[in-house]
């Protein structure tokens, strides 16, 4: 049956759609985003512009993990912080192809986001450790900030195809849904 044969109601349904990520969430998604491509791809390593995109991507996570306690439902840690047994249940559901669809993030898209804001903290730690005098040329502590860097990379091109993979399974465009906040009811 076609959409359009469908009830007036039925496809108003369809349509409908609902706030799911709010502009604080938005933001920093693309400011970390934006930020790691310039800074790894782009700007020379440890120069003035690569620390200012750091410290905007430093600013941008504690922004945002305070609204995990004060933002809206989606944005709390709360609302999706998962229980290892939670993670465990989607994770045997993923395998066989039946997990269910989440407004918010699912159990292992949260796993990889708290993951992600935890190296991002790493990273932005141990960037600001390298201007300090006390480090000045430490080897150890360069390989450890770029070591970190690269697995963010890794883990943000995970996040990357595996949104594409869900939003193929049910049936949305969750890229396109973290640029306008919105997703279909």
């Amino acid at each position: 049956m076609s959409r359009a044969s469908l009830p007036r109601e039925a496809r108003e349904e369809s349509r409908a759609e609902i706030r799911v990520w709010d502009p604080v969430v938005r933001i920093f998604h693309w400011t970390v985003a934006v930020g790691c491509f310039v800074d790894l791809f782009i700007l020379e390593d440890g120069k003035g512009a690569h620390r200012a995109i750091g410290y905007i991507v430093a600013f941008a996570l504690v922004a945002r993990l305070l609204w995990g306690f004060i933002g809206s439902k989606h944005a709390r840690f709360a609302d999706f912080v998962p229980t290892p047994t939670k993670l465990g249940h989607y994770l045997q559901a993923v395998m066989r192809k039946e997990e269910p669809r989440y407004i918010g993030h699912n159990p292992a898209g949260a796993v990889v986001m708290l993951t992600l804001m935890g190296l991002l903290a790493a990273v932005s730690v141990t960037g600001w450790m390298l201007t300090l005098d006390a480090n000045f040329g430490s080897k150890a502590l360069e390989e450890l900030h770029e070591g970190i860097a690269n697995l963010i990379l890794a883990l943000a091109g995970l996040h990357a195809v595996a949104a594409i993979y869900e939003g193929r399974r049910h049936n949305e465009n969750l890229v396109w849904a973290m640029v306008t906040g919105r997703k279909r009811a």
